[in-house]
């Protein structure tokens, strides 16, 4: 029979990943914004909180996941992922739902991910990029769906031809990658449809 003590870390982690996921979606409709990701325990080194917390709510069986050289070198972050999400790890980043980057600033080039097809643009990978920070960076101005304006994100740790990677992309509309940047447990998105420039 369950134990009490069971039931409640089984009813917590639902809590925390019905969170994490409304604070996923939230970040990607308002892209730009700062979400708090809820901590969670025992993720191994390099994997981050955010990068985590997300792998626990959106990677099941039916995601393939490629990971960058520093995750995919880690035997403890393999097995962490099999044990709790069941995701297949795959070598070849085109066929990846997520890719887990370690290092954002040696993240691969976009194209090289799944793209989707204009029939099917939801066939493409979603990058989770691990930044150095999401506050103290170079200032990258955003506008387009879901921001009143223009929004600011000071983002660390990335690539060099990070604006231009991305205007590539969002020019490959609806096809495309889409983007959660996160450092320690805080997350952005950058969608797809989201113009970025440098301030």
């Amino acid at each position: 029979m369950q134990s009490v003590q069971e039931a409640s870390s089984i009813g917590a982690a639902v809590i925390a990943a019905q969170s994490t996921f409304r604070r996923v979606m939230d970040a990607t409709a308002r892209p730009g914004s700062i979400e708090v990701i809820p901590e969670i325990a025992g993720a191994p080194a390099p994997l981050s909180q955010a990068a985590a917390a997300i792998a626990l709510t959106l990677f099941d069986h039916d995601t393939p996941v490629w990971m960058d050289a520093p995750l995919a070198s880690s035997e403890a972050v393999a097995a962490w992922l099999r044990f709790n999400t069941g995701c297949p790890i795959v070598a070849d980043q085109a066929q990846c739902t997520f890719a887990l980057v370690a290092d954002a600033s040696a993240a691969p080039p976009f194209e090289s991910f799944a793209l989707g097809t204009p029939d099917y643009p939801d066939r493409s990978t979603t990058l989770i990029l691990q930044a150095a920070t999401l506050t103290g960076g170079p200032e990258l101005v955003l506008s387009g769906p879901g921001i009143r304006g223009t929004a600011s994100l000071r983002v660390g740790g990335l690539p060099e031809d990070f604006v231009m990677q991305h205007a590539a992309n969002r020019a490959l509309f609806p096809r495309g990658v889409d983007l959660l940047l996160v450092a320690d447990n805080h997350v952005a998105a950058l969608p797809r449809t989201t113009i970025v420039t440098r301030a």
